[in-house]
């Protein structure tokens, strides 16, 4: 399983940048897919980021945020220069990034995103986030994953 890559490990490798890669097994009965990395692989749960899809007035976004809270809508929403924001289907997160829930990568979507990063990111050296697949995760420096995703940083954390 391990061995497999991901479009997103795909899209690193080829990118040259410097990562690792972090596997699990996950367990279905785990209610939080990045709670469960951060416990079992035992990281920071701050550095630790999930990735959400979000509707903003029409449009699918991608909010990326610490595990430790969760995504402020009206801050993704006005990120992007929008008014109204709510959490896509399921169906339509996972049609557009060609990702399951629980491994959607910010990186090696189908669909090109518009990405926003919570600002706590930078505050740290690497930040760590899924690879594509349930129990795999990637750690990279953020400055690399905001390139990458072309992702605006901005305050979009909620307690």
């Amino acid at each position: 399983m391990a061995g497999k890559g991901t479009p997103a490990t795909a899209l690193l490798v080829k990118q040259k940048i410097t990562h690792k890669l972090h596997s699990y097994d996950h367990d279905p009965r785990h209610e939080s897919y990045g709670g469960e990395a951060a416990e079992i692989l035992g990281l920071d749960p701050a550095r630790v980021f999930k990735t959400l899809v979000a509707e903003v007035d029409g449009t699918l976004t991608v909010g990326v945020v610490p595990v430790t809270g969760s995504l402020d809508l009206k801050a993704l929403a006005a990120a992007v220069g929008g008014k109204k924001a709510r959490m896509a289907e399921a169906a339509a997160a996972q049609r557009a990034t060609g990702y399951v829930l629980g491994g959607i990568s910010p990186l090696g979507q189908r669909s090109r995103l518009p990405v926003v990063i919570d600002a706590t990111a930078e505050s740290f050296d690497t930040i760590h986030c899924s690879a594509g697949r349930r129990g795999l995760e990637m750690e990279l420096a953020p400055g690399d994953l905001i390139r990458l995703t072309k992702a605006t940083v901005a305050p979009i954390a909620g307690a």
